[in-house]
């Protein structure tokens, strides 16, 4: 601990957004950074508890005590070495991860001004890039080899630590170009995908193959996989959305969130979409429904499109700001976000529950909704929804549906493959964060549902330990 006061003398600074009459008119990452001695009083700010609860909170297991204080120091390398020993690709958590981490710093619970652990942790790994600290390794080759199947961020870390530790790895994506969700999920003014073409070039260049376009099952069957490979990783995400199957579903007009998302991403990769599948909001009244990061998502991308007006309807009732006593630590605190897109302009409402679509010639022109309250009966644990009766009707030329995904059904493809090699055992569902059968091993959201990337980068990882455990049993 370098600075033992640095927390009582120096304030907790963000290096914040660009203006937003500027980032609205791209889709160039939102976020600034702040130069190297500010980043360094900010890493002096760490207290270095005794039991360092961010560590605790932090899926990966990140030591961020140790780190900041090497930055502090200005050892960016020792720091840079010692984030990489638990986390694949900082340049992606630094960025989108809802920082667990700074959420359980002990100045957050007793002064609600954490450390900047996120923005620090971006710091450390574009330092590493710009300054040469990374490199290509070449592991010694084991003669096995191990298919991953999805590139999301459960896949890219599983292929990772495999291909470190010596094994043969090939990448198969359904989709164009790598990244899973961080490619076509998340907005490029939150993640720019020349960050995820870093990391991919340089996971090549270490001898990983990735396999675009290939759908298992579908392009090469599972019996082909599983006879040319010794273990298979499944990381294929939970990409089905939850639907609302109320009145008007089919009118033009109504799309999935990521279908916003995926073909906005898709266009600034320069991919062409056909005429007819072009969605526009431009001058358009755009309502999202669903008050999560996703449907923020697509606040900050109908913005940019230049829509005429953006609304946000949430189910539940609105969080308060700052504390909820309702949900105190170490629980996730549910507390009011305003995310960057939120700023650009957006009507945030809630308590509000969406009854039909309404149009003219199946063309949308609106959505009735109506007001609900939360009401927990006595002797009950949880509040249950009870309709007013209040109704009215929001202006509405484009929907996005931003309800969160359903589960995913990865057994289908798991059993497939087990099948294929004569494994005929029950799927196991392991409490580390991966299941297992046989020589088949699956990750990340394909066995949790929708979670953090922080999230399925550490099953990701777990999967890889367990399939080189198997592996060298063999």
């Amino acid at each position: 601990m370098g600075n033992p006061r640095a927390f009582l003398t120096i304030d907790r600074k963000e290096a914040g957004y660009r203006p937003i009459h500027e980032r609205l008119d791209d889709f160039s990452e939102v976020e600034q950074t702040l130069n190297s001695s500010d980043r360094r009083k900010q890493a002096s700010r760490c207290m270095e508890c005794g039991v360092p609860f961010c560590h605790w909170a932090c899926p990966l297991g990140n030591k961020q005590p140790e780190w900041q204080d090497l930055v502090y120091k200005g050892r960016w390398k020792e720091a840079y070495l010692v984030l990489e020993e638990t986390c694949d690709f900082p340049e992606f958590t630094g960025r989108v991860c809802p920082a667990l981490c700074e959420k359980s710093c002990v100045l957050k619970l007793s002064a609600d001004a954490p450390v900047t652990i996120r923005e620090n942790e971006a710091a450390i790994i574009e330092a590493a890039f710009r300054e040469g600290y990374i490199q290509p390794v070449h592991p010694v080759r084991n003669g096995k080899k191990v298919a991953v199947i999805g590139s999301g961020p459960a896949g890219l870390a599983a292929a990772n630590q495999l291909n470190r530790k010596g094994y043969t790895v090939t990448v198969f994506e359904k989709d164009e170009l790598p990244g899973g969700l961080l490619r076509f999920g998340i907005p490029n003014f939150k993640l720019s995908k020349n960050v995820i073409d870093r990391r991919i070039r340089l996971m090549k260049e270490e001898g990983i193959e990735f396999r675009m376009n290939t759908m298992i099952g579908k392009d090469i069957l599972a019996k082909e996989i599983s006879e040319t490979y010794d273990a298979v990783c499944v990381a294929i995400g939970a990409e089905t959305p939850r639907d609302l199957p109320i009145e008007g579903r089919t009118m033009k007009g109504i799309h999935f969130a990521l279908e916003l998302l995926g073909q906005q991403n898709r266009l600034l990769e320069g991919i062409k979409i056909p005429g007819k599948d072009l969605i526009q909001a431009k001058g358009k009244k755009v309502l999202v429904i669903g008050g999560g990061d996703t449907g923020s998502d697509c606040v900050g991308t109908a913005n940019r499109h230049g829509a005429k007006s953006v609304t946000q309807i949430e189910i539940l009732p609105q969080p308060p700001k700052g504390n909820n006593p309702a949900t105190p630590w170490p629980m996730y605190p549910q507390v009011l976000k305003t995310s960057s897109s939120h700023e650009e302009g957006c009507i945030r409402r809630w308590n509000l529950a969406s009854c039909r679509f309404i149009g003219n010639k199946n063309i949308l022109t609106g959505v009735e909704v109506e007001e609900v309250e939360w009401i927990t009966p006595e002797g009950a644990d949880r509040p249950v929804m009870r309709p007013t009766g209040k109704k009215e009707i929001i202006e509405a030329d484009l929907v996005f549906l931003a309800m969160g995904f359903v589960h995913p059904e990865q057994e289908g493809l798991v059993k497939e493959l087990s099948l294929a090699t004569n494994e005929r055992k029950n799927i196991a569902v392991n409490e580390k964060g991966y299941t297992h059968t046989g020589n088949i091993f699956a990750c990340g959201d394909a066995t949790s549902g929708a979670s953090l990337v922080v999230t399925a980068m550490a099953s990701g990882r777990k999967a890889a330990a367990a399939i080189d455990a198997y592996l060298s049993q063999k």
